[in-house]
C-alpha cells in the first residue's frame, strides 16, 4: 500500500517568502565564527539569492559589491554558468570515487594541469576539500617525511604571529588567533615568530631591514628549538590576517636558505594568495622562491566547489617511492572529488581565456591608486597590497601609529556602515580589506572607494573623541 503525503519534511521550502527565509536562517543556520549578537542585531543573517561578476543580490533584491570575493575565494566572479554546466555534466557521468586507491579522469587532468602551472618543480598533488585540510595535510606530510628520512624527533613547526592557517585543530595550532580558553591545549611543538611588518615592526625598524630581522628571528628560533627537532616552517607569502604586509624578496630568500641550511621543510600557504590574487598565478613568484610544500584552495575552483590540495616537490614524494611499503598516514573521503575537479579545470580555463591573472594585476594597480586618495582621512595611515590583495591601515593616531582601544566600536561600526551601503568587506581591528573578484570593473572599484570614503567620514565624526587629529 502506498501512503500519500501532502507534504514531505524532506522537500525544500521553495515557496518560502523572503521573511520566512530570514526566519529559517535565524532558527536553523549556525553562522561561522561570529557571536550570536552580531546576527541578532542585523535582524538575522543576510541570505543571498544570486551573484554575477563582482555583485551579489540578497533575497530582498538588495545589491552589493563583493569587495572581499566571499573570503578571497571567487576570483573568477559570481554567476559563471559554464562552471556550473561542466559540474552538472560530470555529476551525471561520475560523481564520486574514493581517493584511497582510485581516482577519476578529471582529477588526473587537474593534477597534470596544476603540475604545469605550479612554481618550480612542485608537481605531486594530494587533493583535499578546503584550506584547513590542506594545511593539516601539509603538516602530516612534513612530519612523516622527516621521520622516514631518519629524523623521528623532527616534529616541531614554526609559524608566525598574526598568521591564519585554518580552524581544524592542527591548523588552528599554527594560527595566531587560536582560542586557548576553549580549544587548548593545542598541538605540541608549535612556536610563533614575528611576521614581516614594515609599518609597525617588532624590532623598531623600517623597510627591508625589518624583514631581514624577521627572517633572522626564524633562524634563531630554529637554533633555539634545536634543528634536529624542527620539521617545517610555515607562512603565507603575503598574510591577509596579519594585515596584508608585503615583505621584500629578501625575506623569503633568507627563509629558503635558512630551511635548507638546517634540513627544515618550507611550507608556503597560498590558500588565499594563489590563483591570481596578487597579480601573479602564485604569490611565491613575486619573491622568487620555491617551497617544499604549497597549500592551495579557495580560488582553485573560485568557490564553485570545495577543493584544495597540498602540492610537493619530487624530493619530498621520493621518500615514499624509495620506501615502497609505507603509504601516507592520511585519508580524506572527498579528496580529488571528480565534480570539484571539473569545476577547477573549467575555472582555470576561464583564467587562461580571459587573462585573469594579468587583469588582476592591472586592476589591482588602479584600485591601489584610488585607495591612496583615502589617506586624506585622519584614520587612514597607509595603503598596502599586490594585485587584488589590498588593505588600508585604519588608525586612531597617524603620528604615533596608535591602535584602537580594545573596547572601541569604530571597526564594527565601519563594517556596518559599509554593508548598509552595499559594500561587503572586512574591517579587522586596524585593517580594511579590498579584495574584489579579478573580473571587477573600474566603475565598481570607483563605487567601492566612494562608499568607503563616505563611511569613513561618518564613523570618524561619530568617534571623533577617539581620534587624534
Amino acid at each position: 500500500m502506498v501512503v500519500q503525503q501532502t507534504r514531505s519534511h524532506f522537500m525544500p521550502a521553495t515557496d518560502a517568502t523572503p521573511g520566512e527565509m530570514d526566519e529559517m536562517a535565524r532558527e536553523h543556520v549556525w553562522a561561522h565564527s561570529i557571536p550570536w549578537i552580531d546576527v541578532a542585531e542585523n535582524d538575522g543573517m543576510r541570505v543571498f539569492a544570486r551573484g554575477e561578476g563582482s555583485k551579489l543580490w540578497d533575497i530582498h533584491g538588495r545589491e552589493y559589491i563583493d569587495g572581499i570575493s566571499g573570503l578571497w575565494v571567487v576570483n573568477a566572479g559570481h554567476g559563471r554558468t559554464e562552471i556550473g554546466d561542466a559540474m552538472a555534466e560530470q555529476a551525471r557521468k561520475l560523481a564520486y570515487v574514493s581517493a584511497e586507491s582510485y581516482t577519476s579522469e578529471p582529477t588526473v587532468r587537474l593534477a597534470h594541469t596544476l603540475s604545469e602551472i605550479m612554481p618550480g618543480d612542485l608537481s605531486r598533488v594530494y587533493f583535499c576539500s578546503g584550506g584547513s585540510e590542506a594545511v593539516e595535510t601539509a603538516l602530516k606530510i612534513a612530519k612523516q617525511v622527516q621521520a622516514m628520512r631518519g629524523f623521528p624527533r623532527r616534529y616541531k613547526i614554526i609559524s608566525r604571529r598574526g598568521s591564519y592557517h585554518g580552524m581544524t585543530h592542527g591548523a588552528m595550532s599554527l594560527t595566531a588567533t587560536r582560542n586557548e580558553a576553549y580549544f587548548g591545549p593545542f598541538m605540541y611543538g608549535v612556536s610563533h615568530v614575528p611576521h614581516p611588518n614594515q609599518y609597525r615592526s617588532d624590532f623598531g625598524l623600517d623597510g627591508e631591514a625589518a624583514d631581514i630581522m624577521a627572517a633572522r628571528y626564524v633562524e634563531q628560533e630554529v637554533e633555539n628549538q634545536g634543528p634536529e627537532t624542527v620539521a617545517a616552517v610555515i607562512g603565507e607569502p603575503i598574510s591577509s590576517a596579519a594585515g596584508v604586509h608585503v615583505p621584500s624578496a629578501t625575506y623569503w630568500k633568507m627563509l629558503r636558505e635558512i630551511c635548507d641550511r638546517h634540513g627544515v621543510l618550507l611550507i608556503a600557504d597560498e590558500v588565499i594568495n594563489g590563483f591570481g590574487r596578487t597579480g601573479k598565478m602564485f604569490a611565491t613568484e613575486h619573491f622568487d622562491f620555491v617551497p617544499d610544500i604549497m597549500t592551495i584552495a579557495k580560488a582553485l575552483t573560485s568557490g564553485y566547489a570545495p577543493m584544495a590540495a597540498a602540492v610537493v616537490r619530487p624530493e619530498v614524494f621520493d621518500v615514499f617511492t624509495k620506501q615502497e611499503l609505507i603509504g601516507m598516514g592520511h585519508l580524506l573521503t572527498f579528496g580529488g572529488h571528480p565534480v570539484a575537479a571539473v569545476a577547477a579545470l573549467k575555472n582555470l580555463e576561464i583564467y587562461e581565456e580571459e587573462g585573469l591573472v594579468q587583469r588582476g594585476d592591472e586592476m589591482g594597480g588602479y584600485l591601489r591608486a584610488r585607495l591612496e586618495e583615502l589617506c586624506a582621512h585622519p584614520t587612514v595611515a597607509e595603503v598596502r597590497g599586490l594585485g587584488m590583495l589590498n588593505a588600508i591601515q585604519v588608525t586612531s593616531d597617524k603620528a604615533t601609529k596608535g591602535k584602537w582601544k580594545k573596547d572601541s566600536k569604530f571597526p564594527k561600526r565601519l563594517t556596518s556602515l559599509l554593508m548598509d551601503r552595499g559594500f561587503i568587506t572586512r574591517v579587522t581591528g586596524e585593517v580594511m580589506h579590498f579584495a574584489p573578484p579579478l573580473v571587477v570593473t573600474r566603475d565598481e572599484i570607483d563605487a567601492m572607494v566612494t562608499i568607503a570614503d563616505e563611511c569613513l567620514t561618518i564613523a570618524e565624526n561619530e568617534f571623533a573623541s577617539e581620534i587624534s587629529a
